[in-house]
């Protein structure tokens, strides 16, 4: 992935400047950052928040006829057999008993799918969460990698907030964007609230548009809708001590920040400064229209990513349950 923005815009750390951060707040080897918020009382009141036993899972396909949605840059995965049927037929396989079997591999980013990042996935001014040393990425992440978030998984009361619905769209426009404050008016339209130690959930409806639009249409121009950056923004997060932010876009904020002209900031100032836990290319659009029938929008959510040693993130199928 190879994206820039111009020279003229502002340095990253002046932009994040004297903003909070949660560094050393559990610890100098601390890799999971703000998943601590997740104890057991928090996954209690996920528990509690489940009425109905219905249960819904996240993940895009992998392999589907239209490809992956995928960040500029990357390239779809690839399946292949590497036994199956015609093996046999060709005499190229055999086991005693007459028993057969079928055997594939697949090729794919770890961030190729519905996953979750690193907390050392993203840095600034060669320091990744917590403040170690970004020359640990260098061949494989021996800090801050996926491992720690997949060993300790998630689990806890989710609150979903469908900004598409809430603006009268399918799904909102490219490069469209929203603050906290648009979050929280649309989770009150919904009769919900979002609560201190939610994990944060945001329709927009891109990545389910992606199976209904030409390719061409779709990547044409691309700046995805979602969160701007704001210092109020950033400072809300961390008073409300949000552990976990999960959207239906490829990178949980609007690609250029449209004032500063930064390439996602809140990657920067949640995820390498807070340690919020970022999930990204979930698939929503089920989950929101059976919340919208029943008018429940809060429940349990579970996930938990591969355990892929030194990874930048993993896939991951995230399951709720109302």
């Amino acid at each position: 992935m190879c994206v820039h923005g111009s020279n003229n815009n502002p340095d990253i750390g002046q932009l994040l400047e004297g903003l909070p951060t949660n560094w050393g707040k559990w610890g100098p080897d601390d890799e999971v950052g703000a998943l601590n918020y997740l104890q057991a009382e928090q996954v209690l009141r996920g528990i509690a928040a489940v009425r109905q036993g219905r249960t819904f899972t996240l993940q895009i396909p992998i392999g589907h006829e239209k490809g992956e949605p995928l960040f500029p840059g990357r390239r779809p995965s690839m399946r292949m057999n590497v036994l199956d049927k015609g093996h046999y037929l060709a005499g190229k396989a055999h086991f005693d008993g007459n028993v057969e079997f079928s055997d594939d591999v697949i090729f794919m980013h770890v961030q190729g799918s519905t996953q979750y990042d690193a907390l050392g996935h993203v840095w600034y001014d060669d320091k990744l969460w917590n403040g170690y040393d970004a020359m640990s990425t260098i061949g494989s992440m021996a800090r801050a990698s996926i491992v720690p978030i997949a060993e300790r998984g998630v689990a806890g009361r989710a609150v979903l907030v469908d900004m598409a619905r809430h603006r009268g769209k399918a799904v909102l426009d490219k490069g469209e964007t929203f603050t906290h404050h648009d979050l929280l008016a649309a989770a009150r339209a919904q009769g919900t609230a979002i609560e201190p130690r939610d994990i944060l959930i945001i329709r927009t409806g891109w990545i389910g548009s992606f199976y209904e639009r030409e390719a061409a249409e779709f990547y044409s121009d691309f700046v995805e809708p979602g969160l701007t950056f704001s210092r109020e923004l950033v400072e809300w997060f961390h008073a409300m001590e949000i552990p976990n932010l999960v959207t239906d876009t490829m990178g949980n904020e609007v690609t250029v920040d449209p004032r500063s002209g930064v390439m996602i900031p809140l990657h920067a100032a949640l995820m390498r400064n807070l340690g919020v836990a970022f999930a990204e290319v979930a698939q929503l659009d089920a989950l929101a229209e059976d919340c919208a029938r029943d008018g429940q929008w809060q429940f349990l959510y579970t996930a938990a990513p591969l355990k892929i040693v030194g990874g930048t993130g993993a896939p991951v199928n995230p399951l709720v349950i109302k």
